[in-house]
């Protein structure tokens, strides 16, 4: 089974720590023109994908192949291709389950059969932005910074705090810089225009310097 990967910043570390299984042999390319050169592969994911006419156009190219895109914000309305919506946000893609969005043309059965083989589960998530488990961390990380605002606590016993009496992993601030904060505050901000209360803090949109969207 082979995966042709598109990344700038991506190793193969990276893709075997996403797809473990023994049996994959995993590509690198940094440009969606030189993932064209391996046509029979099984997997195509991008992972630097941009929702742009001119990268989706290029994307198009790939299928029907399974084409998977780092695509937690735009939603299937706004790709308008039937790719394959995935978390590929720091950290995301090391864990056990992936979540994805398949538009209504895709087979089910297809992608979990796939799953199989590439040493993971997957869950099929509603379309929406953000998903499931980005949008619940993102509201974690932006409470988290409306609580430092507030003077409750420094960012420092705030991350202790949740480490220890939650067991996260990281504290919300550690898990937003790790994530990026323009990734965070993109989310929120898109979330934000239907449902106030994922509106984002000053300080979180102040720290991101620039929003970044997918």
């Amino acid at each position: 089974m082979t995966i042709v990967a598109i990344g700038e910043t991506a190793t193969e570390k990276d893709l075997a720590a996403a797809f473990p299984a023994a049996d994959i042999s995993r590509v690198l390319v940094r440009t969606v023109a030189a993932a064209e050169a391996f046509p029979q592969a099984d997997l195509y994911i991008d992972l630097d994908f941009v929702n742009t006419p001119d990268r989706k156009h290029a994307l198009s190219r790939l299928l029907p192949a399974p084409v998977m895109i780092n695509a937690v914000v735009s939603t299937h309305r706004e790709l308008g291709y039937s790719f394959i919506r995935i978390n590929g946000w720091p950290g995301f893609l090391e864990r056990p389950v992936h979540e994805l969005v398949v538009s209504e043309a895709t087979d089910r059965a297809t992608i979990n059969g796939l799953y199989k083989k590439l040493g993971r589960e997957c869950c099929i998530v509603p379309d929406t932005p953000g998903m499931i488990s980005a949008r619940i961390l993102a509201t974690i990380i932006n409470e988290a910074w409306f609580a430092r605002e507030e003077g409750v606590s420094s960012r420092e016993d705030i991350d202790t705090a949740m480490r220890l009496g939650t067991n996260y992993p990281m504290g919300p601030f550690e898990w937003g810089e790790r994530i990026g904060l323009g990734n965070i505050a993109g989310l929120l901000t898109v979330l934000s225009r239907v449902d106030g209360r994922y509106t984002p803090s000053e300080g979180l949109l102040r720290a991101a310097k620039s929003l970044k969207y997918d």
